[in-house]
């Protein structure tokens, strides 16, 4: 019996997720679909997929085997039908991961041009700051700083190099003064980063004479959301720490000071990344020729 190639669409969803409400949630039907649609796979192939239990899926050695041949062929078999379509403007759903400091991609003016050029293209955007490999999840691309993106990634680079900048409000240094070397942060009040609530927070990068250097700063608030450290910031809880570009508007009105610059030299800044293959989709190029494009547009040389 042959499968319906829907049903592995939607075996593909399940063993990415390993989930059946998650893989639900992605393909925007229900979980008593999901579930009849790996049943009647299993019926058709003749053989156990996955393995449930109350709270996830597992796969069995065959649907491990199914999913590590299958993903690839489908990819490059949507990218062909897209491409053979008469239609030639990009269309479909374009899945990319953004880090919650991107701020070149986040910022709107780069998505907003997107969308208007491309009005077939749906965007979606997830904001995380989990390190997962991003094919596997079901996602077309993502954006992330240079230095913890995958070597068998094709990396564009997104919005040039950035810097790390620690500010505060000017109420906050009236009241407790201006360190003039990191090492002095450690006695300061400080609003730190963490990713997980498991995980130790973000420790504080610095250069010296070339050398670098961090600093273990003790946060009086830690929270793994970027838009809360710049409110407690501005409300003078005390000195945080991100790229420069998420400090820019409050910067430029005197809202925020920026700090210790001279131990804070550029670096490298972000980049939309995406797995290499051979057929890639239509919508992904058009992304990647609009990022280059705007790359030239700031830097015309």
């Amino acid at each position: 019996m042959q499968p319906d190639l829907n049903l592995l669409h939607l075996f593909r969803a399940v063993a990415e997720s390993r989930n059946f409400r998650a893989a639900a949630d992605r393909l925007g039907v229900t979980r008593s679909a999901v579930s009849q649609g790996v049943r009647r796979l299993k019926d058709a192939l003749g053989v156990a997929l996955v393995q449930r239990s109350t709270r996830s899926v597992r796969l069995t050695e065959a649907g491990e085997r199914l999913h590590a041949q299958m993903a690839g062929a489908l990819s490059t078999l949507a990218t062909a039908l897209e491409e053979a379509g008469g239609d030639a403007s990009p269309r479909g759903v374009l899945r990319v991961a953004v880090a919650s400091i991107a701020e070149p991609f986040l910022s709107g003016p780069l998505v907003a041009s997107f969308v208007q050029a491309y009005p077939h293209i749906t965007l979606d955007v997830t904001v995380t700051d989990e390190e997962f490999d991003i094919v596997a999840a079901g996602f077309d691309a993502g954006v992330r700083l240079g230095e913890v993106i995958e070597q068998d990634m094709v990396a564009v680079p997104l919005g040039g190099p950035q810097r790390e900048l620690a500010v505060a409000a000017p109420s906050y240094l009236a009241a407790h003064g201006v360190p003039v070397h990191p090492r002095e942060l450690v006695r300061h009040r400080c609003i730190g980063w963490r990713a997980r609530p498991e995980l130790a927070p973000y420790r504080w990068e610095f250069v010296e004479d070339g050398r670098p250097f961090d600093v273990q700063v003790e946060p009086q608030l830690t929270t793994n959301d970027l838009s809360l450290m710049i409110r407690a910031a501005l409300a003078g809880a005390g000195i945080t720490f991100a790229p420069e570009a998420c400090f820019r508007p409050w910067l430029d009105r005197g809202e925020l000071v920026p700090l210790l610059r001279d131990y804070l030299p550029p670096f490298p800044g972000f980049y939309l990344y995406f797995p290499a293959r051979r057929h890639t989709p239509p919508r992904l190029r058009a992304l990647v020729d609009h990022v280059k494009a705007a790359a030239t547009r700031r830097d015309p040389t």
